[in-house]
């Protein structure tokens, strides 16, 4: 029995040769389709938002708009603060942090709730936990339910001053959004 392997001719040149170039070809025409699935520029730029914080007095708030919600950002007075961290967190409704800045079973002290040495500042997204609403308490003369924080009219949610439910249907604190601080005056939220 003999064997003796065959020399390429012209033919397996024109097969191999074609082959490459219907894959080429259909990789390139794949290509706008697959490049259609990544988000376009502007859902990109809503990725993160920068926010110049420095005409926000004590005791004042500001709502900006990241990704579609609104995020409320306040900064708090020395009483607020105080107010905020001297409520024991066994008695909150949620005693998870919600801060995507800090661990996800973090308890919901007021530390973890703002960042270290930007105790006064409180960014929360201004959704309301229980069905969506958006609460009250960002303007001058709102409600801002029983505990100076947050209200929402809807169904009777009341938030204190680091966006913890303390009481209503609500189940569970305002999300905190991930932020950090770029300068003393700016922070960059997303």
């Amino acid at each position: 029995m003999s064997s003796h392997a065959e020399e390429p001719n012209r033919r397996d040149f024109i097969v191999l040769a074609g082959s490459a170039f219907a894959a080429v070809g259909a990789a390139i025409s794949l290509w706008p389709f697959i490049q259609q699935m990544n988000p376009d520029s502007s859902a990109l730029a809503l990725a993160s938002v920068e926010v110049d914080l420095s005409p926000v007095a004590s005791g004042q708030a500001i709502t900006v708009m990241w990704r579609g919600k609104p995020v409320f950002i306040r900064n708090r007075t020395e009483e607020e603060v105080k107010a905020a961290k001297d409520f024991p967190v066994a008695d909150l409704p949620d005693e998870v942090a919600r801060n995507a800045n800090v661990a996800a079973d973090a308890t919901a002290t007021d530390e973890n709730r703002t960042l270290p040495g930007h105790e006064n500042w409180l960014i929360a997204i201004g959704i309301c936990t229980h069905l969506g609403c958006i609460p009250k308490g960002q303007k001058i003369g709102d409600e801002r339910g029983d505990f100076g924080g947050w209200f929402c009219p809807c169904h009777g949610s009341h938030y204190d001053t680091a966006g913890r439910i303390r009481k209503g249907p609500a189940p569970r604190n305002l999300d905190i959004p991930p932020y950090a601080f770029v300068s003393d005056t700016q922070i960059k939220i997303g």
